[in-house]
């Protein structure tokens, strides 16, 4: 994959792996239309952007509202013509104790994590089909092999992702369209500091960023990172549910008190 002219989009711009993927992509001598729902970040990192030489434009957008995901991807196409790749990275997340069990929290979690790229896709789909070219680089994550305590809502919409994503590669294959799926583990970032329990192999936002561009250039339908937690993980999907169940029950009382 060559990102040079193209257009790329992306979610979730204003924090995280986005932020510091926003930052890598001007090197890439492409254009750049920033999403996020903080208009303010995105209007400062782009203009620390556009130091690099890269064209890049804002837009204000809550990817779990569809009126503004229609809105937003219209005026990325009359910006710029076209949209190319793009990498539909906004997501949220909340450790919720089944104390404090709550439907809205879950309804946010959906919206933004798997109707979010639902949301998106619609709007790609016309115009990639048409011209039998384009890539959707969808951000799942490691956490979509099981449901742990006090995350169901991340784990289930994050696997709703991943299936969503696995469908649309196999579907648009013949169109063209290329569909890959970031799989993140425990990286640094404003949503990860919230977490109260330890994270291993914890990686840096940038480095995340690096793999996950390389990653796209490369055209790897999966890009799934650090190898140590990619193995844990197929180790915790295929674990027996007795063996699971025990362990996890295990982490409870240090969780709730």
């Amino acid at each position: 994959m060559d990102f040079n002219n193209k257009t790329v989009l992306l979610t979730g711009a204003s924090s995280g792996i986005g932020y510091s993927l926003a930052k890598l992509l001007p090197k890439e001598n492409c254009s750049i239309a920033l999403l996020s729902r903080r208009e303010n970040i995105l209007n400062d990192l782009a203009n620390e952007i556009k130091i690099d030489g890269g064209q890049v434009r804002t837009y204000k957008c809550d990817v779990g509202n569809i009126e503004e995901v229609r809105n937003s991807f219209e005026q990325v196409r009359k910006d710029f013509g076209k949209i190319d790749i793009a990498i539909l990275n906004a997501g949220v997340s909340s450790r919720t104790d089944v104390s404090k069990y709550s439907s809205s929290i879950a309804k946010e979690i959906f919206e933004a994590n798997t109707l979010g790229i639902v949301n998106c896709v619609e709007q790609l789909l016309p115009d990639f089909i048409k011209r039998k070219e384009g890539m959707i680089v969808g951000v799942s994550s490691l956490a979509d092999s099981r449901g742990y305590p006090r995350s169901g809502f991340y784990n289930a919409s994050k696997a709703a992702a991943t299936l969503l994503l696995e469908s649309l590669r196999i579907e648009l294959k013949p169109h063209n369209i290329k569909v890959l799926i970031v799989k993140p583990g425990f990286v640094r970032t404003p949503m990860t500091d919230k977490n109260e329990f330890h994270m291993p192999f914890l990686m840096d936002v940038d480095r995340a960023a690096k793999i996950i561009l390389t990653g796209i250039k490369k055209e790897k339908k999966i890009i799934q990172f650090p190898l140590p937690i990619v193995l844990g993980s197929k180790i915790m999907k295929y674990m027996p549910d007795w063996l699971f169940d025990f362990l996890m029950s295990k982490e409870l009382p240090a969780r709730n008190n």
